[in-house]
């Protein structure tokens, strides 16, 4: 089995190609404006070690969600290049720590954070929205290891960690780690919605059929 995973779900986009369990290719990018370019320049690369490719393993955050929809785009055209599976797992399962229980949070905006408990590569909790009182009772309730993918200033202690296509690779071929196959989608915190532009006073407003 050979898989291709790509996580662009943080500041760190990240690419690998797992064949029958051997890591023979691996990169890590800064995403910054250039991320685009250097996604597709990895994923050149990656092609060029292996003849096809079997499974296609995206990470659907929670993070960013224009990086995740770039690299479900890219794996859409790489699984019609190579008619191969396409599957998702969360982010936050993947991330580069050694411990085999962990609590990933996040800053949710809006006074809230997301909450994920995570044992052995499985998401068997969450992503949860909790208020600050909330999370501090669930994080001392469970004592596991907190990380998150980027600095917290009302959670201090938490440890950074950031995703690995490695170990997304890896976590695929454990049915239980994946939450999407086929048709893919980030995953949402909150219920994603389109904010309508207002009318202003006197101007018409334009009905399509």
């Amino acid at each position: 089995m050979i898989t291709l995973a790509i996580d662009t779900s943080t500041a760190r986009g990240s690419v690998a190609l797992l064949a029958y369990g051997e890591v023979a290719f691996e990169e890590n990018f800064s995403a910054d404006r250039t991320h685009t370019a250097r996604l597709f320049t990895a994923l050149q690369t990656a092609r060029t070690r292996a003849r096809h490719i079997n499974r296609l393993a995206i990470g659907l955050g929670p993070g960013s969600y224009a990086g995740v929809r770039i690299a479900i785009a890219a794996a859409i055209g790489m699984q019609l290049a190579h008619d191969c599976e396409l599957v998702g797992l969360p982010s936050v399962a993947a991330l580069e720590h050694g411990w085999k229980r962990s609590l990933v949070i996040g800053d949710a905006r809006r006074g809230l954070f997301y909450c994920t408990s995570v044992e052995n590569g499985v998401c068997i909790d969450g992503p949860v929205l909790l208020g600050e009182m909330e999370l501090r009772e669930r994080i001392d309730g469970l004592g596991w290891p907190v990380f998150t993918t980027e600095r917290i200033d009302t959670f201090p202690t938490s440890q950074i960690a950031l995703p690995s296509a490695a170990v997304l690779a890896r976590l695929a071929a454990q049915p239980m780690s994946v939450v999407q196959r086929g048709d893919l989608e980030p995953l949402y915190l909150r219920e994603p919605h389109i904010t309508q532009p207002k009318v202003r006073p006197g101007a018409a407003a334009i009905i399509v059929e």
